[in-house]
């Protein structure tokens, strides 16, 4: 398996972030129009925390609280697991199921890198799983 950097060059860029005074509805709109789960929040280019669609319907929906009265950093999650761009996508996945998340921020010392999700890392081992089932074929055909 690669490192996780590797994953991260191969997809088109798309490093979208929140701040953390960021209404969470303005938060959900952002989610919608990417069409991804989770967000990070930045606050002067430092990572503080993650917002996930987790976060809004646990902390918002089932709290009968209002998306648009509430800042995005009264409910993301601040204690966030991060990896280093050289930790392997097998790594990753291991972690991610470990800690029961689904989305894994790339930091490099202080460096915000990306995100990776699990769908990221699933869709990796596919594709590598793919080629190699391809060259084996290829293999005994020849």
């Amino acid at each position: 398996m690669r490192p996780i950097l590797d994953l991260l060059k191969k997809r088109a860029p798309a490093n979208w972030s929140l701040s953390p005074q960021d209404s969470v509805f303005d938060a959900l709109q952002t989610l919608a129009n990417h069409n991804v789960g989770a967000l990070m929040v930045l606050d002067k280019g430092r990572l503080v925390g993650v917002f996930s669609e987790r976060d809004y319907t646990r902390k918002i929906a089932l709290a009968g609280k209002s998306s648009r009265d509430t800042h995005v950093q009264d409910i993301m999650t601040a204690n966030v697991v991060t990896v280093s761009p050289s930790v392997r996508t097998r790594d990753c996945l291991a972690l991610m199921s470990q800690k029961g998340i689904r989305h894994l921020p790339v930091v490099d010392g202080e460096t915000v890198l990306g995100m990776i999700s699990i769908r990221d890392i699933m869709n990796d081992i596919i594709a590598d799983h793919e080629l190699t089932i391809n060259q084996l074929q290829h293999y005994i055909s020849s």
